[in-house]
């Protein structure tokens, strides 16, 4: 979701039991946030300065506090209040889905006549009521270390690793720090150090772990990696690797259901592995050892968009729960959303999501094309002023040159490597390329937080652009109405649709066809150029979406159901799939 798109969503959604994680690498923007809310909340706002010791995780940690402070009030005044129509009591019942022991006990009480047993049911309803978690986001791959002076002081203190210290060190309890991007051996390691993830007492930890992850060997690999250092991971967070927003990693041609058919034979193998390499290491430390595994959750995320293909990834796929991050996007009851984007979003088409190189991290970005970030970049550009002014060093992780690493989308990178590229006297469509290459790398430490900066006024970033860069999902093609909080809920449970008119294909599907867009890019567009290896691996490539188009079609009308309109339209689509990726293996032969 960005930096700054679910900076305080836990603010606007956690009393209602919604769960919410907040991004935590971008300690400026955090900064401004809490000078925000303590001036909302006419308490006293003390700067923590980058002149003081660790005030990267300080900023961080009394962030959270304030956060988790004021959900609390919040929890406190919803358990408070009444009964009355519209007011957030009842909205938090009416949301809930129909299939709940809680939502049936609500229906119980509006049947029943005024009384004590209404007011009885009334009160254990109250006593019931839970907020969502607060959670935070780590990108472990943005990690520089730290650069001045006074940062150096502090042990520990590259921004990874300082972020993590920030969230162990706040007051939120039963909250998760979701891990995303790979693995970070550096950050991993350090966790074993703070002992807020080895707190574990009547079945629960104090703080947990969530792995993003790409497909089942990842989950292993990482998830062995903690087991042996005493850190249990509660939950892997499954990813579509294309079909989502942001930084996206191709998995090499394996379809998302053939992964999770993968998790779901394999994953009480999976938690048995894990619970021995864990009992050993909290053994070795000498720390109590649990008679039973702790919970894994599984969960789904990454192109989801109709009740019944939420249905689809829990009842057939046994996932604990799934994430619909670009739809929400859309509600700014839920996240920080300036009107700009606000508006962009909602006129959205599938031509208006690309998958680009603007990322310094050298990973693809899926984005909207267009904003104001972009605009500034280019017209930059075109003045005779490549590059952006790197303030926030988020992503200077360049080392090509001599010194202190740099951002690709930096003003002091560009200029070098332009006049390198000047200097080789290359044809000029070849040129023009490598040119574009060069200057496609965006700012997005400022682009992804400058929504909040708008929306809160708040005092803009040291280069002082206002441009934004949004990321959403492809998904958002096929949603247009600006929603409420509860629309957009009751469009999750299927009690309305707030899909636009016209086709959507099934998530499975469409995420073939952002795999075959993908193939083109990275190898046919240079399939001349191609080395025998790399041409071994787009085999690979081409054969692992063969198997999971067979896959798919054997589910269709056992698992994956509708009209049988809908299920011919997903066989059509399967068999053109298949012929164009045949194609494609004639022509790497």
């Amino acid at each position: 979701m960005g930096l700054s798109y679910t900076v305080d969503s836990p603010v606007k959604v956690a009393r209602f039991g919604i769960s919410s994680v907040v991004s935590i690498i971008e300690d400026r923007l955090i900064e401004k946030m809490r000078k925000y809310y303590y001036e909302q909340r006419n308490e006293p706002y003390l700067p923590i300065t980058e002149k003081e010791p660790d005030f990267k995780a300080r900023r961080i940690t009394d962030y959270l506090n304030l956060l988790d402070r004021i959900v609390k009030e919040q929890m406190e005044r919803l358990r408070n209040s009444t009964f009355e129509a519209g007011s957030e009591l009842v909205l938090y019942f009416e949301m809930l889905p129909h299939e709940s022991k809680l939502k049936q006990l609500y229906l119980q009480m509006l049947d029943t006549r005024e009384g004590q047993t209404r007011d009885k049911l009334q009160h254990m309803l109250r006593q019931e009521i839970r907020p969502g978690s607060i959670d935070v986001n780590i990108m472990t791959k943005v990690d520089p270390d730290p650069e001045t002076p006074i940062e150096r002081q502090t042990e520990n203190n590259s921004h990874a690793l300082a972020a993590l210290r920030g969230f162990a060190n706040s007051e939120l309890t039963e909250a998760s720090v979701v891990l995303s991007a790979g693995m970070n051996p550096r950050l991993y390691s350090y966790m074993e150090s703070l002992r807020h993830f080895s707190e574990y007492r009547n079945g629960r930890f104090r703080k947990m772990v969530t792995v993003k992850v790409s497909d089942y060997r990842s989950a292993l690999i990482q998830g062995k990696f903690l087991a042996k250092k005493g850190i249990w991971v509660s939950e892997f967070r499954v990813e579509s690797g294309l079909n989502c927003g942001g930084h996206t990693f191709a998995s090499d041609g394996i379809l998302l259901g053939t992964i999770l058919e993968e998790f779901k034979e394999k994953r009480a193998a999976l938690v048995e592995e894990l619970f021995g390499m864990w009992k050993d290491a909290r053994i070795r430390k000498g720390m109590d050892v649990p008679d039973t595994a702790p919970q894994v959750r599984l969960t789904v995320q990454g192109g989801i968009g109709t009740h019944e293909e939420d249905v689809l990834l829990r009842d057939y796929y046994q996932a604990d729960g799934t994430g619909w991050g670009t739809p929400f996007l859309l509600v700014p009851e839920a996240v920080v959303i300036d009107p700009e984007s606000l508006a962009r979003l909602s006129a959205a088409t599938e031509a208006d999501v690309v998958s680009s190189g603007r990322s310094p991290l050298g990973v693809r970005f899926s984005s909207l094309k267009d904003m104001s970030a972009e605009k500034e970049k280019w017209a930059a550009a075109a003045q005779g002023k490549p590059g952006s002014i790197c303030t926030e060093r988020k992503l200077a992780l360049n080392t090509e040159y001599p010194g202190t690493p740099l951002c690709t989308a930096s003003k002091t990178y560009q200029r070098r490597k332009l006049a390198e590229l000047d200097a080789l006297s290359l044809p000029e469509a070849e040129y023009q390329e490598r040119r574009h290459r060069i200057l496609e790398k965006e700012c997005l430490c400022v682009g992804l937080s400058n929504s909040a900066v708008i929306n809160y006024r708040l005092s803009p970033f040291g280069n002082s652009t206002r441009g934004i860069t949004i990321c959403p999902g492809p998904n958002i093609a096929y949603f247009s109405k600006i929603s409420t909080l509860r629309e957009m809920v009751d469009h999750i449970y299927g009690r309305i649709n707030l899909l636009n008119p016209g086709y959507r294909p099934h998530f499975f599907v469409k995420e073939i066809g952002l795999y075959l867009d993908y193939l083109k890019e990275e190898c046919f567009a240079v399939l001349h150029t191609l080395d025998d290896k790399r041409k071994k691996y787009f085999i690979g490539f081409c054969n692992n979406l063969l198997q999971g188009i067979a896959y798919y079609r054997g589910l269709i009308g056992k698992v994956i159901r509708g009209t049988e309109e809908a299920m011919e339209r997903i066989r059509e689509e399967l068999l053109k799939y298949e012929s164009e990726i045949q194609g494609m293996l004639l022509r790497l032969a």
